[in-house]
């Protein structure tokens, strides 16, 4: 991956719905040679996938936590949280508990629900979410691209 690889990453993690062409003009390249370079990051791995990002209060889900959880019932735990819709993240981490997820919902009463179904697994301690400062960072930090890409409109 080389200097231009990462700046067409540094542009599609600020708006991943930029056509090639923006892309292009932006770096001072062509089309095809954009397309090219982010078939071959995806065909590395490096580009991963492509994602909307849904604002989960405007879907009525306002409630977010953050559950660590101790269980050693480890492979039926994450079975458990793939099957089940509120857990948005499952993480194995060291420490006392092994497991952090996110978990998101509807309220504080369906976070309970959610609370009393998974005990059957092990120990939690569960943290609410009040706001989210930082709510995304890119990988590749993008120096201010998103006036280079206001530009383009």
């Amino acid at each position: 991956m080389d200097s231009v690889d990462r700046e067409i990453l540094m542009y599609m993690q600020e708006d991943a719905k930029l056509s090639m062409t923006s892309i292009g003009k932006l770096i001072g390249m062509s089309q095809p040679a954009i397309t090219e370079r982010v078939k071959r990051l995806e065909e590395q791995g490096i580009i991963a996938n492509y994602r909307t990002i849904v604002a989960n209060d405007k879907i009525g889900k306002s409630t977010v936590a953050f559950i660590l959880f101790r269980t050693t019932q480890c492979l039926n735990f994450v079975d458990y949280c793939e099957k089940t819709s509120q857990v948005v993240e499952c993480h194995r981490i060291s420490g006392e508990f092994n497991y952090l997820i996110k978990v998101v919902v509807e309220s504080t009463k369906e976070l309970e629900l959610f609370e009393n179904e998974s005990m059957k697994y092990g120990n939690s301690t569960t943290l609410i979410s009040l706001s989210s400062p930082i709510d995304y960072k890119p990988l590749i930090p993008s120096n201010n691209l998103l006036k280079d890409i206001n530009k383009l409109g």
